[in-house]
Parts: C-alpha cells; sequence; structure tokens
C-alpha cells in the first residue's frame, strides 16, 4: 500500500490531489497574488512583469506601488532611469511580501530586453539581489529568472559563481537544458503548455496525458539531469490543464497558476508518482556535446524551440513595456 494510502486509511481522509501532489513534488505558485499563496500553501512562488502588473493594478495591492514611488521621489533619477528605478523596487516589493508568506523562494524575473545581453543581465540580477538585501532577504531566498538563451546562459554561469541563484526561464529543448546544467545554474523552467499549444497548431489535433509534447520534453530534461547526475531542479511550468500535472508527478518542482491549484485542490483522485531518480537511471540516453556553435545550431534545428523562445522573449518584452507605462502615469510632476 502506497504512502499516501496509508495516510488515508490512518485518517480516513481522501486527500486532494493538491496535497497527493506535495507528496512528489515542490509545488510552486505561479502568481503575485498574495491570498492565493497563502490559500494553497505552496513552498517557493515564480513572478514575471505581467503577474507583476495584473496584481498591482488590483486595488488591494495598489499601496505597494504608491510606497515605492513615495519612497523613490528623491532618488535624483528622472525619465527612464526613474521608471526602472521604480519597477526594480516593485519587482523586490512584491517578492519580499510573498517572502513573509511561503517558507521557500522567490523567483524575480530580468527585463527580457536583456535576454543577448551578458553584461546586462548581471548587472541587473546584482541590483535585485542587492534590493533584496536592503530589505533583509537572504540571497538563498531568491532566484533571478533569465530567458535561456546562450547569453542568459552564460550570465546564469557568471551570477551563480557569485553565490546569486538563477531560474532558467523561456526553456523549450533538451539543448538549452544540457547548456543549462553544464553551466550549474540552480533551476530550470521548462515550459509544458507553450510546447503543447505549438504542436497542437503545428499538427493540428489535440494531446492527452503522456503523448502531450510538453511532457515529454520535461520527461525527457529530467532523465537526462538524473542519468548523469546534474543537481540543477527541474521546475515544469506554463501548464494548459491538470492532466499534464499529472503526468509529471515526481518531478522536482511544478510551478502552477491558480486557477489549477484550484482544479487540483477541489479533486480527490490518485494521482501516481511518474518521475523518479531511480527510474532515469537505466534510461538509454547519450550525452550531449556542446559549445557555442552546437548549441546554437541545434536550437536553431528545432522549429518549435526556436520560435517559442523568440516569441516568449517579445511578449515579455512587451510586459515590462506595459509595467513601465503603467507605473509611469503613477509618477507624479
Amino acid at each position: 500500500m502506497s504512502t499516501i494510502a496509508v495516510e488515508e486509511q490512518e485518517t480516513g481522509t481522501k486527500l486532494s490531489q493538491l496535497e497527493q501532489l506535495k507528496r512528489f513534488t515542490k509545488v510552486v505558485a505561479d502568481t503575485g497574488d498574495f491570498e492565493t499563496i497563502r490559500d494553497f500553501k505552496p513552498q517557493d512562488a515564480t513572478t514575471n512583469p505581467s503577474l507583476i502588473l495584473a496584481a498591482a493594478q488590483k486595488e488591494q495591492y495598489g499601496h505597494l506601488l504608491e510606497a515605492v514611488l513615495e519612497d523613490r521621489k528623491h532618488s535624483g533619477l528622472t525619465g527612464a532611469a526613474q521608471i526602472e528605478d521604480a519597477i526594480d523596487h516593485l519587482l523586490v516589493s512584491f517578492g519580499t511580501q510573498i517572502l513573509h508568506i511561503v517558507p521557500g523562494r522567490v523567483s524575480t524575473e530580468t527585463d527580457a530586453r536583456l535576454s543577448f545581453d551578458v553584461q546586462g543581465t548581471i548587472d541587473k540580477a546584482r541590483q535585485l539581489i542587492a534590493l533584496y538585501a536592503a530589505k533583509g532577504v537572504d540571497r538563498e531566498r531568491v532566484l533571478i529568472k533569465i530567458a535561456s538563451t546562450w547569453e542568459g546562459i552564460a550570465a546564469a554561469e557568471q551570477l551563480q559563481k557569485e553565490g546569486i541563484k538563477c531560474n532558467l526561464t523561456l526553456l523549450f529543448s533538451l539543448v538549452q537544458a544540457v547548456r543549462c546544467a553544464e553551466a550549474k545554474v540552480q533551476l530550470i523552467s521548462p515550459f509544458v503548455g507553450r510546447i503543447y499549444d505549438w504542436f497542437k497548431a503545428a499538427n493540428k489535433r489535440d494531446y492527452v496525458g503522456a503523448e502531450d509534447p510538453g511532457v515529454h520534453s520535461v520527461q525527457e530534461v529530467y532523465t537526462y539531469y538524473k542519468k548523469f547526475g546534474y543537481e540543477t531542479e527541474v521546475m515544469g511550468a506554463s501548464f494548459r490543464n491538470v492532466g499534464q500535472i499529472v503526468e509529471l508527478a515526481g518531478c522536482d518542482l511544478l510551478t502552477i497558476s491558480p486557477e489549477l491549484m484550484g482544479e487540483l485542490a477541489n479533486s480527490h483522485d490518485s494521482i501516481e508518482r511518474k518521475l523518479s531518480p531511480d527510474g532515469a537511471k537505466d534510461a538509454g540516453v547519450k550525452r550531449l556535446q556542446l559549445d557555442e556553435k552546437t548549441f546554437r545550431y541545434l536550437l536553431n534545428d528545432d522549429a518549435m524551440a526556436t520560435e517559442k523562445t523568440a516569441e516568449g522573449i517579445r511578449k515579455f518584452a512587451a510586459d515590462i513595456v506595459k509595467l513601465e507605462k503603467y507605473v509611469a502615469a503613477k509618477i507624479k510632476p
């Protein structure tokens, strides 16, 4: 009898799918909404400019931006520099509040427009970590989110050496994942749902369960990491339905939207562990040998990964522009 079955028998209570999942996997909240995080009690939380913009526009969180603007009004900065400064402080303000709720870590995103700028990414990450430190937050509790470009991974490699832990996002292929592991980044976020979207549109058909290309991609990365003993954590992200989550039970972490956490919390169907380190030991997997030329060629050769990485950078860049406009409108002349 499984551990979950024994627990249910002893308590007389059927565990929700969310509680079952937490036995196998660290559950991470993919939101900037504090109340949602309190409700579902995840281990960690992830944010991005889209989520922060959505949260900042809610009445209950508007005071955070107001406090930042009041605090920074004598910074001496003007124009674009003033807006950038305000956004950095806003991101860290949200992150700090989230860390009062979750026991683990928060992921804070760098500007997607720096995705091909190694030094710019490094500088931005150092700035964010310094702002967290000024609020008394230990860097061990912060992950800096960076796009999984060659330049982004190079920046993360340097940051990791400085003790700044990184979450490599917009990851759609094994080649990106392998380079991240070689760079010893803390964590990667393969985007299950966006991979699914691409194949659904390209092949004009739906995918369910284990046949889902997004699910398969994370399984492939997880197996490679465990087979060769990489310590980089795998966090499945960007889910479209509960079925994708269930198929990845046992992955190191899964970052889940409030809507899908709600579905998991309201279902008591059984969940089985699908991924485990032991299951990867005998997998017939060959090592990839990567240098910059090979990385760029293999990524370019993968139409889905190339298109979704580029699209993701464009969308995140557009979101930061929207956030800039929102903040600019709140700055009093």
